[in-house]
């Protein structure tokens, strides 16, 4: 295990580092209050994690475009070098190449994709990777055309399509070790969260369950005065997320507080008593500084796509689109659950041949097994699935309710008699559930939605989670990717609703994909 791999202490874990800052570090080493004052006075940045891996990627891109344009060059073709300039001058492939490696890495600059606002976490980097390279593409074009350079059509057609496909690849590997280095504490922006108590205490909790979301507490500023606290206003402690972390009281402590704890950003949970020109006022206070200003939505569980930015005459106004449950990429959703259900249902035949002699071999009974569930609109169909359990598990049921470990109307049991020997490895795998891809060519399924409920669990939803059936059930989902039976009733709900409003086709695909590493490395599945 490297250096930046070993495990923090407890309280990194739980993402409270003000004891972790370099600088108190070595006041407190120095034992000497000049030195403490002299360290109060020097920030030390914790984004210095941000300029050591902006490098990483800028010589990752910069050696993979080179990879890329040297194994085109080696490539059987008829264009090594370029037909002449203007019939007087011939263009060697290797300024083709050079023109290209500069132009596409500037584009990769200039479109921020190493930015620390989208590196690490979501689909905005790979986006702006992918704009940022057809960017790349059209002004090469342009100039080519322009100074009437003719390059061949396959130099485009293998360049920059492997060009971004190794660019991607990239990006992705960095994010996977950033990750990992994140869950042990490191490579996190150093953050003072302000608001009312209530708030502040949620948005650490969300920072603290997020693995992605790459910040750590330094400092909590509280929305009260210290005498409303010790009247017993307030609690006197903040929630667990944020045991340990200083507090700070009255708004007007923030810029102070972000100074003396060295932070890199601020985050403003609420305002409410601080009158409407706060958020000007405190980025006056944060200018000149390293410090950046984060405000955080109150908007829960509205995604990214839905929100939309329209400034009137100085008044920032936030448009929310309400989420539709019709149209055209509704359309998309059916064509690609057609289309792959169909090509996964061929592929998968002899894996479903050898299951079928497994699961009969196992235990007498048929191989599928079928049961109702709801779907979209409350419509009921017959999922199907393969048998995992003894024939006769629908009867022995109500002897193990007392024992359930499920959450809210969910009956789960970790070890329960019913299943078979090679019925435990198909839940564990969900290959029980692979029949479904019938159910999702007939269309009662999609390939990605909620979990589908059983009649009883539905009868027994409160008004709010109806809204669940108002899109198809999904072969996996927001459910299975976080944790399936480990998360709560209130948790597995949120998941789904949230997929529900602000679902997408590159969302599903997301999906999709890690739902190939939850099969790998199962969690949550009995």
């Amino acid at each position: 295990m490297s250096e930046l791999e070993q495990p923090l202490p407890l309280a990194a874990q739980l993402k409270v580092n003000f004891g972790r800052n370099l600088r108190h570090l070595r006041a407190v080493e120095l034992d000497d209050p000049a030195s403490v004052e002299a360290a109060r006075a020097t920030p030390v940045s914790g984004l210095r994690w941000a300029r050591k891996y902006r490098s990483r990627l800028r010589l990752t891109d910069l050696g993979l475009i080179s990879a890329v344009l040297l194994i085109t060059f080696l490539f059987p073709s008829n264009y090594a070098e370029a037909r002449p300039l203007g019939e007087q001058i011939g263009v060697p492939y290797w300024l083709i190449s050079a023109v290209t490696l500069v132009t596409w890495t500037i584009t990769l600059s200039v479109l921020h994709t190493r930015s620390t606002r989208v590196v690490g976490v979501g689909l905005l980097e790979y986006k702006q990777v992918v704009g940022a390279s057809i960017l790349a593409l059209a002004i090469l074009t342009m100039a080519f055309t322009l100074f009437n350079i003719d390059i061949a059509r396959r130099f485009y057609v293998l360049v920059f399509p492997l060009g971004i496909l190794c660019l991607v690849a990239g990006r992705w590997f960095w994010r996977n070790w950033l990750s990992r280095q994140r869950r042990f504490g490191h490579y996190l922006s150093e953050v003072v969260v302000v608001g009312t108590r209530e708030d502040v205490e949620y948005v650490a909790r969300q920072i603290v369950r997020n693995s992605g979301a790459a910040y750590t507490v330094v400092c909590a500023v509280v929305d009260e005065q210290p005498t409303e606290r010790l009247a017993g206003h307030a609690a006197t402690n903040l929630a667990s997320e944020l045991a340990g972390v200083p507090m700070e009281y009255g708004l007007n402590r923030i810029a102070g507080a972000a100074a003396e704890f060295g932070a890199d950003a601020v985050i403003v949970a609420s305002y409410s008593s601080a009158g409407g020109d706060f958020v000007r006022r405190l980025a006056w206070e944060l200018e000149g500084t390293a410090t950046e200003l984060i405000l955080a939505s109150r908007l829960v569980d509205v995604a990214g796509p839905r929100i939309h930015f329209r400034p009137v005459d100085g008044l920032p106004l936030i448009h929310v689109e309400i989420p539709s449950f019709e149209g055209g990429k509704h359309v998309l959703k059916r064509a690609l659950d057609v289309a792959a259900s169909s090509v996964a249902i061929v592929l998968l035949l002899p894996l479903c041949a050898v299951l079928a002699v497994l699961i009969t071999s196992d235990s007498p009974g048929p191989v599928l097994f079928w049961q109702e569930r709801v779907g979209r609109e409350g419509r009921i169909f017959r999922m199907l699935k393969f048998r995992s359990m003894v024939v006769d598990a629908a009867d022995n049921l109500p002897g193990l309710l007392d024992q359930n470990e499920g959450s809210g109307v969910l009956f789960k049991l970790k070890n329960d008699p019913r299943v078979t020997r090679i019925g435990q490895v198909l839940r564990k795998y969900s290959l029980d559930e692979v029949p479904q891809l019938w159910n999702i060519l007939k269309g009662d399924m999609s390939l990605v939605g909620p979990r589908p409920p059983l009649l009883r669990e539905v009868e027994q939803y409160e008004a709010d989670v109806n809204r669940r059936l108002y899109i198809k059930p999904g072969l996996t989902g927001m459910w299975q990717v976080n944790g399936r039976s480990n998360l709560s009733w209130q948790e597995s709900v949120r998941l789904d609703l949230y997929y529900v409003e602000n679902w997408s086709l590159i969302g599903d695909i997301i999906i999709i994909w890690r739902t190939f590493r939850v099969l790998v490395h199962p969690v949550g599945a009995y």
